[in-house]
């Protein structure tokens, strides 16, 4: 599971570096997630995960209820939630989820990301199979044996719980999400590094240092689109 936390980790320091997109990209998929139901985290679901995902990169106040103010005044702007699947060198799988109001743009941007830089699109479940949608938590300031207790008492439904980067990382079943964080909450755990509901890979592969350099051209390519909101792969990122 080291690999695991290790692209999570990864992939946060990459959007730390680039805050104000991430913060644009987490106002609209919070806004999206608010009109899906009532724009109360307590009884919508989809808004408690982004919320929850939100906390842990540091996002605004500020921007989280400007986007759910959007969505109670009944706003016209509607997005749609799509997935695309391709292939970078040797072997290499990649997913890249959207949210766009265009799916024609969307659909040529995404391609073009994959085509300029030496990856190919893929068909709809070309590449999923190979992932696992995961509930996935870092908590720090705890020992194993501790969150361990937490979620034996609380009969939650884990995959795997290890140590890593001097920190418990819970790896569940997505439908144990809510399950895991309200036990932890109980215990008093209020602050998570990662909280989130990601798609890791069932096998990761490491790639020589040409391959590695166009694969990066491809995440760089695809992370920049505007439409694009999260994208997973199977590729173990150097340390």
């Amino acid at each position: 599971m080291g690999r695991k936390w290790n692209n999570i980790k990864e992939k946060k320091a990459s959007k730390d570096a680039n805050t104000s997109r991430i913060y644009a990209k987490f106002g609209l998929e919070i806004y999206v997630a608010a009109r899906k139901g009532e724009p109360n985290p307590e009884s919508n679901q989809a808004l408690r995960f982004v919320l929850e995902r939100a906390k842990t990169y540091n996002v605004p106040r500020a921007i989280i209820d400007r986007a759910i103010e959007k969505a109670k005044g009944g706003s016209e702007e509607n997005y749609v939630e799509l997935r695309y699947e391709g292939y970078g060198p040797a072997g290499s799988m990649i997913i890249v989820d959207t949210l766009t109001n265009n799916v024609n743009r969307t659909a040529s941007t995404v391609r073009a990301a994959f085509s300029k830089n030496g990856g190919n699109m893929g068909v709809s479940g070309s590449v999923t199979y190979m992932f696992d949608q995961t509930a996935v938590f870092g908590i720090e300031g705890k020992s194993l044996d501790q969150v361990m207790e937490i979620l034996l008492e609380a009969d939650a439904n884990v995959r795997d719980l290890t140590e890593e980067d001097e920190m418990v990382m819970v790896y569940a079943e997505p439908d144990q999400f809510q399950v895991v964080q309200d036990a932890l909450k109980n215990a008093g755990i209020t602050e998570f590094a990662v909280a989130e509901l990601s798609m890791l890979a069932q096998n990761y592969i490491t790639l020589a240092d040409d391959a590695q350099v166009q694969f990066d051209k491809i995440i760089n390519a695809l992370e920049d689109l505007e439409d694009v909101q999260q994208v997973y792969h199977n590729v173990e990122e150097a340390e």
